[in-house]
């Protein structure tokens, strides 16, 4: 008997993946068929000259175009902050206009739906993890 249940029990594990690949399959990994593309958030001043500090970000969990929509977005939100997001490289350059704490740039990132994995400070050619 206990093994019928368990057996059951993978069964419906089995099944509730196999919904869930196939969902991911035909709308990509943040919904992207499913729903409207998110349009990009352009910043007005887009002159590197005019933001002194720069931080790059290395990001876990971008897989499209609406994922790096998503981040630019979040980080272009914040007052001062320009960013420019690389699916390829993982990464996020954000250039500002007066020093932001890594923190803030780590918490806008969150709020997006990824995880900022490593910082670093561009000016100064530190790294921190």
């Amino acid at each position: 008997m206990s093994t019928i249940i368990i057996c059951v029990i993978l069964a419906v594990i089995c099944v509730i993946g196999l919904k869930s690949y196939k969902k991911r399959l035909t709308s990509g990994c943040c919904g992207a068929s499913s729903q409207k593309t998110v349009k990009k958030q352009r910043v007005k001043d887009r002159d590197p000259s005019h933001y002194p500090y720069r931080k790059i970000l290395k990001i876990d969990g971008m897989m499209c175009s609406n994922c790096v929509n998503h981040v630019e977005n979040s980080l272009n939100s914040l007052e001062g902050v320009w960013a420019q997001v690389d699916l390829m490289e993982e990464k996020a350059d954000v250039y500002m206009k007066a020093p932001v704490e890594t923190e803030k740039l780590k918490q806008a990132v969150a709020d997006a739906g990824y995880r900022v994995y490593k910082v670093i400070e561009a000016d100064e050619g530190k790294e921190r993890l």
